[in-house]
């Protein structure tokens, strides 16, 4: 780590007065042995070896200050370069000493938050323009779906094959409720942000999965810190935003499988150690590494705020498809069962509200969905 290194001003004060006072000793060394092996050309002789001196000084002097500062920022100047050249992904690399690494990591930082501006803005755009296609083609699906139902009903009353119309009545609804999440997902969020207590916000929508039943054959358990913050955002947003990872999670977990759902006070800081539950030991480590950590350039280093999670112990999202669930129409689940928008919308909502979502391995073996919000300003 940089802070166990030593600084560059003690090591080049500590290297040029080792310098300077080997040279003194060297020089008065010299003089005398010269003097005192020919005295009468005690002077040239002197002359001669304190050039030599001198030399060899400036030659482990160049060296030192190569070593020490001309290297490592020509390295840092190099990743500076490629940086401003568009190469996002070069990093400076480590320095022997403190100011350097310093620097290093400085530099390697303000790079990460460019990468995360820039996938902010592709996200924003494609998700604009999504949004546009997405309105468009469910008002012009909507039209013709009433006029679908309405000739179903006419159908009906003319006596056509129950089973038939069963089946097309099931299809409507499948169009229909396609229809409405296209909308959902298209329709911005036009409600001011407020302070929302997101450890109520979970524990209602657990209670109201649990009253409905949804956790049968299922261990559930529920995991709010009794310190978790406040944060701005639309409390029945959030809401429905973890309803529907409830819903997957249920989805995804077999009988008797297990399902944790959290809240707790959180720092994010990329790169950070994964946190720890209230009932994990001390002692524990959970050597898994988080393959998705989307981030918003407005968080600086241990922001603090709320970390909501849902954990499961289902087959979880391959890695290769960490990034790519949040999409529109993009789904893990069998043709028929899954629109590919539940998540989609939830990394929408999350992100109209100033968080971020992603997905890590969970230690019951499944997926872990994660929502962090900063903490409202002034708390």
């Amino acid at each position: 780590m940089g802070a166990s290194k030593p600084a560059l001003r003690a090591e080049l004060l500590f290297y040029l007065t080792f310098l300077v006072a080997f040279a003194l000793l060297v020089g008065v060394a010299t003089s005398l042995l010269a003097l005192a092996i020919a005295p009468d050309r005690g002077v040239a002789i002197i002359v001669i070896l304190v050039a030599l001196e001198v030399g060899i000084f400036v030659l482990y002097g160049h060296s030192l200050v190569t070593r020490l500062v001309l290297r490592p920022l020509d390295r840092v100047m190099e990743t500076a370069d490629a940086v401003a050249d568009g190469d996002l992904g070069a990093r400076a690399p480590d320095a022997a000493t403190r100011d350097f690494a310093t620097l290093a990591q400085r530099l390697n930082r303000m790079t990460d938050r460019l990468l995360d501006a820039q996938s902010q803005l592709v996200r924003s755009e494609k998700l604009a323009s999504i949004g546009r296609l997405a309105a468009g083609v469910a008002h012009e699906v909507g039209n013709p779906l009433g006029a679908i139902v309405t000739y179903l009903e006419v159908l009906r009353r003319r006596g056509a094959d129950e089973e038939v119309t069963a089946g097309i009545a099931r299809e409507v609804e499948r169009v229909d409720k396609i229809v409405r999440s296209l909308l959902d997902y298209a329709r911005p969020q036009e409600d001011p942000l407020a302070p929302v207590d997101t450890a109520r916000v979970v524990q209602g929508a657990f209670e109201l999965l649990r009253a409905q039943g949804a956790f049968r054959r299922l261990h559930v358990e529920l995991d709010v810190g009794s310190d978790v913050p406040m944060v701005l955002g639309r409390a029945h947003v959030l809401e429905q935003a973890l309803v529907n990872l409830f819903l997957n999670a249920i989805d995804a977990t077999p009988p008797d499988g297990a399902i944790v759902i959290g809240a707790r006070r959180w720092a994010y800081e990329p790169g950070q150690a994964i946190p720890k539950r209230a009932d994990d030991p001390g002692y524990a480590r959970f050597p898994r590494t988080s393959e998705r950590r989307p981030a918003r350039i407005e968080f600086s280093a241990g922001q603090p705020g709320a970390l909501l999670f849902v954990a499961d112990s289902g087959s979880g999202v391959p890695p290769a498809d960490r990034e790519k669930i949040f999409e529109p129409f993009y789904t893990t689940k069998e043709p028929g069962h899954g629109t590919g928008l539940g998540l989609a919308i939830v990394a929408r909502s999350v992100h109209e509200m100033g968080g971020v979502v992603w997905v890590d391995g969970a230690r019951e073996g499944g997926a872990a969905f994660k929502l962090f919000f900063p903490i409202v300003p002034g708390s």
